[in-house]
Parts: structure tokens; sequence; C-alpha cells
């Protein structure tokens, strides 16, 4: 994975079933990328952990995550991202498919976040 994309992240901005999702704003949710591994903090508590890798890019670069620990524990999910600066969206395909634009539906499994990074 790019070293670009290393360090921690801020959630500012979250969309799921084609609605903003200002309820997770609130637990300062923050996403902690390494080399090989991602952490998912809610309120500076750890919820969600495992491991994640790229996968061959289509039309948007894309990685795969690979639950650990937390509710996503043994489930694989197929992200495409995109890094503009110090923004990083991620639209994640929880029903196992790959998204293919960044945004979302009623009616779909797909989770559309924008972070920012946070100062070290």
């Amino acid at each position: 994975m790019s070293e670009a994309l290393h360090g921690t992240w801020e959630m500012i901005r979250a969309e799921s079933g084609g609605e903003p999702s200002t309820d997770l704003l609130a637990l300062r949710v923050e996403l902690h990328l390494t080399a090989e591994t991602y952490q998912v903090h809610f309120a500076g508590e750890l919820a969600d952990q495992g491991t994640y890798a790229r996968t061959p890019a289509g039309t948007h670069a894309t990685f795969l995550l690979l639950g650990a620990k937390g509710p996503n524990a043994g489930r694989t999910i197929p992200c495409i991202y995109q890094l503009a600066g110090d923004r990083l969206r991620v639209c994640y395909g929880l029903d196992g498919t790959v998204p293919e634009k960044f945004a979302t539906t009623a009616g779909s499994s797909h989770y559309l976040a924008t972070y920012r990074r946070k100062a070290s």
C-alpha cells in the first residue's frame, strides 16, 4: 500500500443508503493505517481491526479489508479509495461487492466516508 496512506485519518463526512450518517461523526471516528494493518477507533476506543492489501486496480484505486477483530471479524470488504492532499475518500462494499463509484444509494450496502489526515 502506498506510504501516502499511512497515518491517522479523522472522519469528517459519512454517507450510507444515500443519506448522511451524522451519528458516527459525534463518535470521533479515526482510521489508523500502517503498511498492512488498519484500526478503527470510536472516541479513542479500538472498535475494529484487521489487515488490508491493494487489489488489481480497475477504474479506481482499490484495496481489500480483512477483518480480524471487532464487528467485521472474518469479513472481507472490498473498497475503492481516492487520495487528494490531506483528504481520503473510501467507499466500502459492505456486501462484498466492489463499489463502482463514490456514492451510496437507498438499499445499497455501500458506505462512503471522507477522512482528513490528522496531524501527528
